[in-house]
């Protein structure tokens, strides 16, 4: 037994020594080598080699995935490693197979070598595990193509049955979601899913799919997503007094156990009329001023009545569409009221008042008629009568004046021989006053001899 011991341990080492790549591995593995996806979504996949140090020149790769579960749609190894195929890469989606043999003819060692990248297709729900097979080797760059030990990790992939798609929703008292309306009790309805009929049972995992139940909320948050506790299978919903502004309806259903996605519904609600305002009016011209604002839906008209209250009997008047200003159509002066009603775009109102005196302005113009001046008219024959005899009076008076012996002429020659006569006055004068300074003095030198 201890001789048999002995030729045990000669032929390892033997083997050791004669089969230095026995020792040396390399590894191909998958990634992501796990993911979760939904049925007929896609997600790719890349095979990598880590030659552990060692130098590789040839990779031969067969992977076996399920074809009832996945589905290769889109394979390529534009970034791969290999820069030779030995033969092009292949896959069958009927026998769920993957080929690649390529070489590399310098070599290469590489902890993370891209060989090819995979798209998948989900096909249906299951576990679906994508493996490499017995026949995947790596082959050393010696010269002698010596195969290299191999650790294969591949991918379990987890397909579900997406959420069902958010119910239509649908409201008879908002049926517009970008138009405003007045109704403060929203309603809302959405259809049921019954699922399909008894004859696809049988062929489809899922054919007895339905709609059990539904969640839902009323919020003025778009983006609100209703909590997982069901509200009962009722397909109608009605909120009372919900306050002015701008909710959304969030609907979510469940179907075989699994909550869908959610819809919204936009509802524009406004029950409250514009803002207060006042009224200004301008006595002479007779022009009104108005202008208010709408927080909600915003202002769409205004309207506006004028009555004469100096009129008798006083008319009641009709409300028209205006804008500011706004003249009054009444020319003659006296006591008005002005009503003007402010409209927002789903019809509620504000109405503002204002009684003023109309007074009559120092001129105005009385339209085809004439002028009127502090409340007396003049007709446009009289007043161009008027205005030709001004003219011809002008003119007369121009004449005049230009006359040599009586017109301007004379009068400046007048005064050209008043101003020389001053003139010569100012000059005697200024001799008197003289003569008095020089009588002054000596009169002084006198009194001075006397002393």
């Amino acid at each position: 037994m201890k001789k048999n011991f002995l030729v045990l341990l000669v032929v390892i080492l033997f083997l050791s020594i004669t089969s230095p790549a026995a020792a040396q591995q390399a590894s191909l593995y998958l990634a992501p080598s796990r993911g979760t996806f939904l049925i007929g979504s896609t997600f790719s996949v890349s095979i990598y080699v880590d030659t552990k140090g060692s130098k590789i020149n040839v990779v031969e790769l067969d992977l076996k995935f399920p074809s009832d579960l996945l589905q290769v749609t889109s394979p390529t190894a534009g970034e791969s490693f290999v820069s030779q195929w030995l033969t092009p890469p292949s896959y069958s989606n009927e026998g769920g197979t993957i080929s690649f043999k390529g070489g590399i003819p310098e070599g290469i060692v590489t902890s993370a070598g891209l060989v090819s990248t995979i798209t998948f297709r989900a096909r249906s729900a299951g576990i679906a595990g994508v493996e490499f097979l017995d026949s995947s080797k790596v082959l050393l760059a010696d010269g002698k193509g010596t195969p290299v030990f191999t650790t294969n990790i591949g991918g379990i992939y987890e397909i579900l049955i997406p959420p069902p798609e958010g119910p239509k929703i649908n409201s008879p008292t908002h049926p517009d979601q970008e138009i405003w309306y007045g109704d403060p009790n929203p309603q809302f309805s959405w259809e049921k899913e019954e699922g399909v009929g008894d004859e696809l049972r049988s062929s489809s995992p899922f054919a007895s799919a339905r709609v059990a139940d539904f969640s839902y909320s009323f919020s003025q948050n778009p983006k609100e997503v209703p909590d997982t506790i069901s509200e009962g299978d009722s397909t109608f919903k009605v909120y009372e007094n919900a306050a002015d502004g701008i909710w959304y309806f969030h609907l979510r259903q469940n179907k075989n156990g699994v909550w869908g996605k959610t819809s919204h519904f936009q509802t524009k609600i406004d029950t409250t009329p514009p803002q207060k305002f006042k009224i200004k009016a301008e006595i002479y011209s007779g022009f009104i001023y108005f202008e208010t604002k709408d927080i909600y839906s915003g202002i769409d008209h205004y309207e506006i009545s004028v009555t004469n209250l100096s009129q008798v009997p006083t008319p009641s008047p009709f409300f028209v569409e205006a804008a500011s200003p706004y003249k009054i159509p009444h020319q003659e002066p006296g006591k008005y009221r002005v009503q003007v009603r402010a409209y927002d775009r789903v019809g509620n109102f504000e109405t503002a008042e204002i009684e003023f005196q109309k007074l009559s302005p120092f001129i105005s113009l009385v339209e085809q008629k004439g002028m009127q001046i502090k409340g007396f008219f003049i007709s446009w024959q009289l007043l161009f009568l008027g205005l030709f005899l001004g003219l011809v009076f002008f003119g007369y008076f121009l004449f005049y004046l230009m006359k040599p012996k009586t017109g301007f002429k004379k009068g400046i020659k007048e005064i050209e021989e008043a101003l020389a006569e001053i003139k010569k006055i100012e000059g005697r004068e200024k001799e008197l006053e003289e003569k008095r300074k020089e009588f002054e003095k000596e009169k002084e030198k006198l009194e001075e001899k006397l002393k």
